[in-house]
This record gives C-alpha cells, structure tokens and sequence, in this order.
C-alpha cells in the first residue's frame, strides 16, 4: 500500500489565484434580481441577440440571472431544486435601508412582506403578453375565527356527571 493522499493547499503566495477561483461564479445578489424583476423582466426575456453570451442571450433565467443554452435547458432548469430554491428565496421582500434603520432603533418593526413568485414565462408567452407576477400574499389568521365558522376549531363539550 501508500502513503494516504493529502488534500492538496494553497501556498502561501497564490492568494491572487484564491481570490480568482472565489469570485469566478458569482452571481447577482438577491436585491439585484428583486430590482430586475419589478423593472426590466421584460427586456431581459427579450434580449438582442449577443454572440458573446451563451445561447446568444436568447434564454435567460431572470430569477437565477442565468444564460442557458437552447429552451430545453431552460425548461429543464425550471424544474431543478436550484431555481426552486431562488424562488423561494425571491418570496421575502428583499432587506432594505430603511429596515435597517427600523433595526437601529429609529422606527417600528415591519415584518418583512412574503410574496408570491411564479417561474417565468416562455418567450412565446411574453410575446402574447404575459408577464412576471409578484404579489403578496394575503395572509389569513385562525384567531379570528369562530367556532361555528371553523368546524377544525370546535371543542367538544364534555357530558356533565349525573348525581345519584
């Protein structure tokens, strides 16, 4: 037998190369993405044709900001744990500087607003005029309701004991 392998380090020297290797797949960040979706969606679904981009910028995720190649991988990347996960992401309200006021003590606490996100459409879709939908949702309390109205919530009354 050998000798284990060892993982192999940087050396002291290449923190140029770290530095390369740790920004090479960055992406835009939440608030970015946020402010994409309410402004340009449009514009981005429908981009110019660019040789330099893959899929000449034709496929664009607008939620994962992500050039794919051809529809199908489009299609195929809408139905990862990946873009479902930047949905769900993409459903708080993204943090702003007016929150972070509020938190250093100069306003109330908000609680941040959850909304609802769907996938967005196919370029035949927005050609016919559908858009990106970002609403909030409603949000409904079960302290409201009564027992009449919500039979979930209805408590028994126990049978009183009889004397003898």
């Amino acid at each position: 037998m050998g000798m284990v392998t060892k993982r192999k380090k940087m050396h002291y020297g290449d923190t140029h190369l770290q530095r390369r290797w740790r920004v090479r797949n960055r992406r835009r960040d939440l608030d970015q993405i946020d402010d994409d979706l309410r402004t340009r969606s449009g514009e981005l679904i429908n981009q110019n044709v660019d040789l330099e981009k893959p899929g000449f910028a034709q496929f664009y995720c607008v939620h994962c900001a992500k050039y794919f190649i051809d529809d199908t991988a489009m299609q195929g990347h809408f139905r990862t744990k990946v873009h479902k996960r930047r949905l769900k992401a993409l459903e708080i309200e993204p943090y702003s500087i007016e929150e972070s006021e509020r938190a250093a003590g100069r306003g109330s606490f908000q609680k941040a607003k959850k909304r609802g996100i769907e996938t967005q459409p196919t370029k035949e879709e927005v050609i016919a005029g559908k858009r990106i939908k970002v609403e909030e949702k409603v949000k409904t309390t079960d302290t409201d309701s009564t027992p009449a109205t919500n039979p979930a919530r209805a408590t028994r009354s126990r049978p009183q004991k009889m004397e003898t």
